[in-house]
Parts: C-alpha cells; sequence; structure tokens
C-alpha cells in the first residue's frame, strides 16, 4: 500500500472513576476509522489550547458533564495506517478527572453516543480502542 498523506493528531482525555465504573464514550463518527469503537471522553487540542482546558471542553461537549482535572496518567501513542493510504500518528494524554456538575447525554452531533459508566467486568465485552486499553488498567 503506498501511504499518500502522514495525518498527526494530538489529543487530551479524562477517565472518570465512579466507584469502580469508568466513564467511556461509544465513537459514533470518526475521521480516523474508530467508529463504532469505546475510548475515555476528550479530543483534539486546539491550536494554543492547554491540554487540561482541551479535556474540560472536550468533555462537556461529549458527556455534557463539568469536570475538574486532576493527575496526569498517561501519554500514549496510536499509530496505524488507514485506508486511504493516511499513515496516522495519535499522541494521547490522559488525566484523571473527577465530575462536579452535569447530566450525562451523548453529542449533540453525534460524533460521540451513549456515554456509559462500565464496569471492569464489562470491558471484555465491548470493541474498546486498542490504543486506550493501557489507560483502562490504571
Amino acid at each position: 500500500m503506498t501511504l499518500t498523506r502522514q495525518v498527526q493528531r494530538v489529543s487530551a482525555c479524562g477517565l472518570a472513576r465512579d466507584g469502580d465504573a469508568l466513564l467511556l464514550v461509544h465513537i459514533g463518527r470518526s475521521a480516523y476509522g474508530d467508529a463504532g469503537k469505546w475510548t475515555v471522553p476528550g479530543g483534539g487540542i486546539e491550536h494554543g489550547e492547554d491540554p487540561r482546558e482541551a479535556v474540560t471542553r472536550a468533555f462537556s461537549e461529549q458527556t455534557g458533564l463539568t469536570v475538574e482535572t486532576g493527575q496526569l496518567l498517561h501519554v500514549g501513542s496510536d499509530y496505524r495506517h488507514l485506508p486511504g493510504g493516511i499513515d496516522f500518528h495519535g499522541i494521547f494524554i490522559v488525566y484523571a478527572v473527577s465530575v462536579t456538575s452535569g447530566e450525562l447525554r451523548p453529542e449533540p452531533d453525534g460524533a460521540v453516543l451513549s456515554p456509559t459508566w462500565v464496569k471492569p467486568s464489562e470491558l471484555d465485552s465491548l470493541p474498546v480502542l486498542d490504543a486506550i486499553k493501557p489507560v483502562l488498567q490504571i
């Protein structure tokens, strides 16, 4: 396969807990081949945006919840070749977050569906994004 385009995306994500349950979101639409997978809430860091602010913004957009960003948990890399010759490299920063307010709801534009509190025993039955799996063990 001939790669025609390199894409690098830097994102910030939040790992929220309620007891032993983790908040995950179901990806509804993605330009990076992730539709149908589950991951932690988060999104791309905008130019000039602090990663902690990006977590707070993306969390609110995707789940309806307001969070307080805590300690840095993980910095990861997701490198893969996508259909159409895209050489994709995602770098993601994961923070612990605490929910402070709001009501759980899906993202209005449909990019993220079904924010759900998931028990560790349920993780194996979900198609979790491979790159994020190590984070769920933290």
